[in-house]
This record gives C-alpha cells, sequence and structure tokens, in this order.
C-alpha cells in the first residue's frame, strides 16, 4: 500500500487577498471567496469560485460548507454565471439567487432579494509549496540549470518550459513540483492552460486550467480519461500549485504479462486527490503497458505552463521517509515531515 502520512493539521491556508496590477478588467474579480450564508433560518459556511470568461463573462460555482479542500461537503455546489458591468459583477444561479461582486467581497441575495450573506476573496496557498529537497533527493529543477531533462529551456523569469522529459528514467518514486498555469480567459476546454505530466509515457496526470469547473478525468489532476479526481483542487490561473506524486509501477512476469497494475497517490495543492489508486491501463495517448521504463514528459500542448522546485525521491534505493515541509504560514515558515510504512 502506497500512503502519505503528514503532521500537518491544515491541508490549505487561506491569507487575506493581495492586490496587484491586474492583466485586464475581468482579473480582479476572478478567485475564491468565502465566508457563511443564512438559508431558512440556518447560518452555514460557504465558498465561492468565480472565473473569468473574458470580455465580461463569468462563470463559476459555489459550494455548500465552504471551499474544495476548505470546508467544502463534496456534495453542494452550484453554478453561478453572469457579467460585469463596469465595476460590479452580478452572478446568478438557476433558482434565481443572485451573487454581486465588488472586487474583494461576494454579497449574497436570495430570490428575493433579501440579503443572507457575504464572503470576502481569499488567496490560498498549498502547504507543500517550497518544500525542501531532502539529502537523499535527486533535485530535477531549482532554476539553476536543466541537466536533469532531455532538452530542458527555461523561460525569462527563470522557470522551467514545457516540451521535455526527464533524464534518466525512473520507475518508482516520490515527485514533488510546482507549476502555474497561466491566465487565458478567453480559452475554452483543453486550450485553456494545457500541459501534463506523462509518467513513462504511459499515465498522465493533466495539467489544465480546471479552475470553478467541476472536475472530469480530463480537467485538472485527472487520470487523463481514467479517473477523475476526488475533487476538484484547481486553484485559479497564475496561482502557483503543488503536485505530491508517489508512484509504483506495474509489475510484469517473465513472460511479459502484466501480474500487478501500478498504483499512484496524488496529492493536488496538499489535498488526496488519488489515494493508492489502481491504474488499470495506460491513460489517453499514452504508450503500451510493457516492462520497460519510458521517460516520464512534461506535455508540450502550446501553452506558457511554467515550472519550478521539482525533485524526486528514486524507491529503487529503498528510501522510506520523505519530508514535505515546510507548511507555509503567513508570517513564518514550520518544518513540516512525512513517512511512508
Amino acid at each position: 500500500m502506497i500512503r502519505f502520512c503528514f503532521s500537518l493539521t491544515t491541508l490549505l491556508l487561506i491569507v487575506t487577498a493581495a492586490t496587484a496590477d491586474p492583466p485586464d478588467a475581468d482579473h480582479p474579480f476572478m478567485g475564491e471567496y468565502h465566508g457563511s450564508v443564512n438559508a431558512d433560518g440556518k447560518t452555514s459556511r460557504a465558498g465561492l469560485q468565480v472565473v473569468a470568461l473574458g470580455n465580461g463573462e463569468f462563470t463559476g460555482m459555489a459550494y455548500g460548507g465552504g471551499l474544495p479542500g476548505s470546508g467544502w461537503d463534496q456534495k453542494n455546489r452550484i453554478k453561478v454565471s453572469g457579467n460585469r458591468t463596469e465595476n460590479t459583477v452580478t452572478l446568478t444561479t438557476d433558482e434565481g439567487h443572485k451573487v454581486t461582486l465588488d472586487g474583494l467581497y461576494a454579497n449574497v441575495q436570495d430570490k428575493d432579494g433579501n440579503d443572507i450573506g457575504r464572503l470576502k476573496k481569499v488567496i490560498r496557498s498549498s502547504a507543500t509549496l517550497g518544500a525542501y529537497p531532502p539529502e537523499y533527493s535527486i533535485v530535477l529543477f531549482d532554476g539553476h540549470g536543466t541537466q536533469a531533462f532531455k532538452d530542458g529551456k527555461v523561460d525569462d523569469e527563470g522557470y522551467l518550459k514545457v516540451g521535455t522529459e526527464l533524464l534518466p528514467l525512473y520507475g518508482d518514486f516520490t515527485l514533488h513540483m510546482e507549476f502555474r498555469i497561466p491566465y487565458y480567459p478567453e480559452r475554452r476546454g483543453q486550450h485553456r492552460g494545457n500541459s501534463g505530466l506523462y509518467i513513462n509515457s504511459r499515465y498522465e496526470v493533466q495539467i489544465l486550467d480546471s479552475f470553478g469547473l467541476e472536475g472530469l478525468p480530463n480537467e485538472c489532476g485527472g487520470l487523463y480519461r481514467q479517473k477523475a479526481a476526488d475533487q476538484n483542487m484547481a486553484l485559479p490561473p497564475g496561482s502557483w500549485q503543488t503536485y505530491d506524486i508517489r508512484f509504483r509501477s506495474p509489475k510484469f512476469d517473465s513472460a511479459g504479462e502484466k501480474t500487478e497494475n501500478a498504483r499512484i497517490t496524488v496529492r493536488h495543492n496538499n489535498v488526496v486527490i488519488h489515494d493508492d489508486y489502481e491504474i488499470i491501463a495506460k491513460t489517453g495517448a499514452g504508450k503500451k503497458e510493457a516492462p520497460n521504463l519510458l521517460p516520464t514528459k512534461l506535455q508540450d500542448h502550446a501553452s506558457d505552463v511554467q515550472f519550478r522546485n521539482m525533485w524526486l525521491i528514486d524507491h529503487s534505493r529503498g528510501t522510506v521517509c520523505e519530508p514535505i515541509g515546510p507548511a507555509i504560514v503567513i508570517d513564518s515558515v514550520v518544518s513540516a515531515c512525512s513517512c511512508c510504512d
């Protein structure tokens, strides 16, 4: 069995939203909101994700209990949609509820126009963002050189670009990686910030701007076309996000017949989205399963996805303890450690 155990008490830490020069007039309204609503005389926590679609158009999702990974009950969610008029965005649900955004707060009204709640805009960061590579790990990319990649290239900001693969080949491993998906508001579907981690060129963990979407097998965190993430943990485009992945290769007998499926545990932004999942076959356009190892790739899908702080623990060396810190706290750094049984 493959599992992670953490000393952290929180999965994602919420900090107050910061301001920056926006790339367009819609961007300040995009993002996550968290607070309380009162419905039928009962006050409960709620979350809201607002997605910019370009030209003043918006969609999103409202969640009962809080945001995904931070309180959402994984049952209740309602799609919202609407438009921007100058400095205000108005979103509605099919049931007639209205949400009005000013960029800092989301004011919620019921279908009769009564105020029932107020949510505050927040920025969340993965608790494994900036995780230290342990002494026995292999540092793949820390901003200084691309020797661990075939034809690896660095962009003008100093981050690793898509369209490369790991050197050498790896079978069983733990991988930490951080990625940032660009803000492409007018793109749709698989064109909206697409890449992917192609393990052994056979099994793809999708990388895509899936913020505020349903969470399908071809969306961020999905095992492409095979299994959706247990919940959609995508953060807004432009955010640095993390994958912490433990992978065990399939096993074959001397005749080349598969005797055990590959297994994978994936934490997306420090929330488990695949828990020791048994991968039944290659995913999507992956190479056919076989005993030989193939390269692990960062897929080039015509999007400027960026990567940083990538390191790997090669389990063929028998390493068992996996440090996963630091946990990012607003004004301090707290070390954390994870070990596997």
